[in-house]
């Protein structure tokens, strides 16, 4: 699990290969214990759940990276080393 980014105590991952569970192009976020999986580039919740405070927050960055984050996704589901986002600063 590729993490991609990291801010505010929340730890961005992309998984490789990863489209049988959602089939959409989607982030694992984690904090602490919780875990919420979105879609990219919309930023709808999949599955899981975030304090809602930092779910604005993950929200924020999708919307500033949906360009980088949809071409991470298209390196992670071939198999391909993803690159580093920027956190949300």
């Amino acid at each position: 699990m590729p993490v991609i980014s990291m801010f505010y105590g929340l730890i961005v991952a992309m998984y490789y290969l990863d489209t049988k569970k959602h089939h959409l192009p989607h982030i694992h976020v984690k904090y602490g214990e919780q875990e919420g999986v979105y879609e990219i580039p919309n930023g709808r919740l999949l599955e899981g759940s975030l304090p809602k405070n930092k779910e604005k927050l993950v929200l924020a960055w999708i919307e500033i990276h949906q360009e980088d984050l949809m071409a991470n996704w298209q390196l992670a589901v071939t198999g391909n080393k993803v690159f580093n986002i920027d956190p949300l600063k």
